[in-house]
């Protein structure tokens, strides 16, 4: 039995296909196939259900997952113990992020840490989705706001200070809010991906929520600040999307009384693995170089 046949079948009963383990894989579906077949034949089990248009776990194959997933674990711990000792990091590391932040921020980030780690083999996956860390075969997420999986261990980044936003068009025809009732009759461009309509603030006796009226949904940072700039409303943003244009003076800070909820850039991986120590160095540099405050702030 051969440890890539083990990851490989692992990578496609994850992905539930073999075309898109291949392509997490970087192998082709050939080859995947063929692994496939001879980890079946060494085990004398048929260990997926193949549909035209989907693949299943078998029985067999349920029971072989769970233990092949500790297997693989246990190799990639070991492989990482080792490479702390010669103070090097090394090995494949996959990680999803959000398109804006990735865009503008991460990036940026990782590139002085990739240069002085050349063997680590890093995949980024920029997504505004939200993602399964432990389905889609990430090490790590790195995400923005609240943390709603409690399968995930996460840690924190950097704080994320979030404004109101308008440009300075729209205020001039619709004037400019002055209090949390004030938002009732604006027009917001709000976040799908939260699938909420409203903005939460922290008052006197704890957490208001406020609605206005829906001028745009859209499911990616970038386009917020674009439609905002636009004169199309007013929108709850993240420093790290709306500084650059503050500072330029095409977006105008709304001050209303109160503060956004605390949310945070952290990074996410799943709960009950030990983390790599090649994640962990990567934590810790970009701990480093968003700064606390950020340097967006």
């Amino acid at each position: 039995m051969k440890l890539d046949g083990i990851a490989t079948f692992v990578a496609v009963a994850e992905a539930g296909s073999i075309s898109e383990a291949a392509r997490r894989l970087r192998l082709s579906k050939s080859v995947v196939s063929e692994r496939l077949a001879e980890l079946e034949r060494s085990l004398g089990a048929s260990l997926l259900h193949r549909t035209t248009r989907k693949l299943y776990l078998t029985e067999d194959g349920a029971a072989f997952k769970e233990r092949a997933v500790r297997i693989l674990h246990e190799v990639e711990d070991a492989a990482a113990d080792l490479s702390e000792r010669r103070g090097t990091l090394s090995g494949p590391l996959r990680i999803s992020a959000p398109v804006t932040f990735g865009r503008m921020h991460l990036g940026p980030a990782l590139y002085p840490f990739l240069l002085e780690n050349p063997r680590i083999e890093l995949t980024l996956d920029l997504d505004d989705r939200r993602v399964d860390a432990a389905a889609g075969g990430y090490d790590a997420v790195v995400r923005h706001g609240p943390i709603v999986d409690s399968r995930l261990m996460a840690w924190r980044l950097a704080p994320s200070r979030r404004v109101l936003v308008a440009s300075p068009g729209y205020l001039a025809r619709h004037g400019r809010p002055g209090s949390l009732d004030d938002l009732d009759g604006h027009r917001g461009i709000f976040y799908t991906n939260r699938g909420i309509a409203d903005w939460r603030f922290l008052g006197p006796t704890g957490a208001v929520l406020v609605r206005a009226q829906v001028a745009l949904r859209v499911n990616n940072g970038d386009m917020m600040r674009d439609a905002v700039a636009a004169d199309l409303g007013i929108a709850l943003l993240p420093m790290f999307i709306a500084g650059e244009a503050i500072k330029a003076g095409t977006l105008s800070v709304i001050e209303v009384g109160c503060r956004a909820e605390d949310e945070f850039v952290f990074m996410a991986h799943p709960e009950g693995r030990r983390a790599s120590a090649k994640l962990r160095g990567l934590a810790e540099h970009l701990r480093t170089a968003f700064g606390s405050p950020p340097y967006w702030d």
